[in-house]
């Protein structure tokens, strides 16, 4: 018998229904988030001052946590022509050996990386980035990095900017994305899973009750296995907390509330 494609459909329902019932489950879908498909929303993307506070804290050393202060400011800007994000970090800690900068400039269009800067005590590393490859800023004074090049063989996504990221994703329950991440002059380009394990009602400073997506990964660094979940808002698509355990440390990221001091903007100019 010939079916028809109404039949192949019905039949198709069927086969899921069987599976359900047999296994209980059906394997979740992973979308594959790459910068040739625009997959990021980047209209939600809000520019503005973000900061956060940073603390962690070893089982083993209860009485003791490590602090930071980050400020993430997003701004809408033009490079070339063209429309592109700039992101400025600062992170602050207890001395100024702990102290970075970081400056990052994105297309628009599809968040692909442009430039990325990162300055530590009497350190600097700056590339240029493109589909194809990253090279070290021959024209950034003091670039220790400024002969670094490696081509790649697909687009990819800043891995600093997994916060910003993390904010533009098509969350739904169920979701599972994997997305091309570098973290410039380390480890070659790599795709990086991160599921939609749930969601939750988080408690904000302010006391306002938020509905979340819970995002969560999990992989290996040099000093062991690691875990991480966000907390990403439902209808702002704002990252509000994130959860870490790695080398021995459980790590969490709360973001301040829009009134929070700007003390960067205040003593910095």
């Amino acid at each position: 018998m010939i079916m028809n494609e109404n039949m192949l459909k019905n039949t198709f329902k069927v086969l899921m229904s069987c599976l359900i019932l047999t296994t209980g489950t059906v394997k979740a879908q992973i979308d594959t988030i790459r910068v040739k498909d625009k997959r990021l929303m980047t209209s939600v993307l809000k520019p503005g001052l973000k900061q956060y506070l940073v603390y962690y804290q070893s089982p083993k050393n209860t009485k003791n946590l490590r602090f930071w202060f980050w400020t993430r400011n997003i701004q809408k800007q033009t490079r070339n022509g063209a429309p592109v994000f700039t992101i400025s970090q600062q992170w602050f800690g207890n001395d100024t050996t702990s102290y970075r900068a970081i400056y990052s400039v994105n297309r628009a269009t599809d968040f692909a990386p442009v430039y990325h800067m990162e300055a530590t005590i009497g350190k600097k590393r700056a590339y240029n980035w493109s589909d194809s490859k990253i090279t070290g800023a021959d024209t950034v004074n003091n670039n220790i990095h400024k002969t670094f090049s490696l081509d790649f063989s697909s687009p990819n996504f800043n891995w600093n900017l997994d916060i910003e990221t993390f904010e533009m994703l098509p969350l739904k329950a169920g979701k599972t994305f994997a997305i091309n991440f570098y973290d410039a002059a380390l480890e070659p380009p790599k795709y990086v899973l991160y599921k939609v394990s749930g969601s939750e009602i988080l408690a904000t400073l302010d006391n306002k009750k938020v509905d979340c997506w819970k995002l969560y990964t999990e992989g290996s660094g040099k000093d062991g296995t690691y875990t991480q979940t966000f907390w990403i808002s439902k209808k702002q698509h704002e990252f509000l907390k994130a959860e870490s355990f790695y080398a021995g440390l459980y790590g969490y990221k709360i973001k301040l509330p829009e009134g929070a001091p700007d003390f960067p903007g205040k003593f910095i100019k």
